[in-house]
């Protein structure tokens, strides 16, 4: 199994940006639930969003919500979050990550595999 984010950049206060996370391997697994995640310099992992792979269901950090939206293309293989009005406390290096248990969960301990993160700066 292999996750691979991208989509990070440097963005200016109310800038947005897309990231992507794309999977493979999940050959024996029916159902999972990708999810993101972020971590900024001396904090803790904090999980953003998460998305069911078999019916959408979806959960945000009420950090994000009404600003971030988490969608997947299940043709792709892809997870993607859209990332509108971003804040300078938005940056953090944004890790996706697979839990197989399929509960709507931002739980780092409940997720299996977990990809590279993508470095996302919001500065003036």
């Amino acid at each position: 199994v292999q996750l691979q984010a991208s989509g990070g950049g440097l963005v200016q206060p109310g800038d947005s940006l897309r990231l992507s996370c794309a999977t493979s391997g999940f050959t024996l697994v029916h159902d999972y639930v990708i999810g993101w995640f972020r971590q900024a310099p001396g904090k803790e992992r904090e999980g953003v969003s998460c998305i069911s792979r078999s019916d959408g269901r979806t959960y945000y950090a009420d950090s994000v919500k009404g600003r971030f939206t988490i969608s997947r293309d299940n043709a792709k293989n892809t997870v993607y979050l859209q990332m509108n009005s971003l804040k300078p406390e938005d940056t953090a290096v944004y890790y996706c990550a697979a839990s197989t248990i399929g509960a709507i969960t931002t739980t780092p301990a409940m997720y299996d595999y977990w990809g590279q993160g993508t470095q996302v700066t919001v500065s003036s």
